[in-house]
């Protein structure tokens, strides 16, 4: 089975054509999702992000959260690229979540408190490896595969609510202690990538959920 073809209604919708091989909306999709990752840099190297104390980051991320599931909603392109694309592709963003060594140097030079670094960080290196090994070793559209990558969708959105419940905790205690995350380049979690994998999580658990299609 090929992802990329699972829906096909509106292909050339108002003259637009389709890339072979290319889920629809790619195009769209990408240009956004570079002009989104530009407007984070630059918040992110004006100070203003850094300058923000609890409740303000917190709420920063659950807007751009609950801003890109509205997108997928609400837009046609986004729509589309989330319907159609290979499962395959959505779970290779998670290998940013190698980020997990970077939180454990920043442990290790007193820039991140142990109660963070090291579990956030080895949780987070742990759903890394994981996808690529699922991505190399699993078939999203087999039995056991399908049932693999539920498994892996399952933790790995317990793993980033946790490290996320874990930073707040410790923000509200003593903002100081959390001061990394709010520059760059770890600003970059905050105000892109953390909202980018709860929402493939939830939108591959959604299609996961789905009855396997006849074969």
């Amino acid at each position: 089975m090929c992802y990329t073809t699972d829906v096909r209604q509106g292909d050339h919708e108002a003259g637009r054509t389709v890339a072979p091989g290319l889920p629809r909306g790619t195009g769209p999709t990408l240009v956004a999702a570079a002009a989104w990752l530009l407007a984070a840099g630059v918040v992110g190297s004006s100070g203003w992000f850094a300058a923000l104390s609890p409740p303000a980051p917190q709420l920063v991320l659950a807007g751009l959260t609950i801003a890109l599931l509205l997108a997928v909603r609400l837009w046609s392109p986004l729509r589309q690229f989330v319907a159609t694309v290979d499962l395959r592709a959505l779970v290779l963003f998670h290998v940013t979540r190698f980020v997990g060594f970077y939180f454990l140097a920043l442990h290790a030079r007193g820039e991140l408190p142990w109660a963070f670094a090291v579990p956030g960080g080895w949780g987070d290196n742990a759903v890394a490896a994981t996808a690529l090994l699922l991505v190399l070793l699993a078939r999203p559209d087999s039995h056991g595969g399908r049932r693999a990558y539920l498994a892996w969708n399952v933790l790995g959105l317990l793993d980033i609510l946790g490290v996320i419940l874990i930073a707040a905790r410790l923000a509200f205690a003593d903002p100081g202690s959390m001061r990394a995350l709010l520059r760059l380049p770890l600003s970059l979690l905050l105000t892109f990538v953390v909202p980018v994998i709860i929402v493939t999580h939830v939108l591959m658990l959604t299609r996961l959920a789905r009855p396997a299609p006849a074969r």
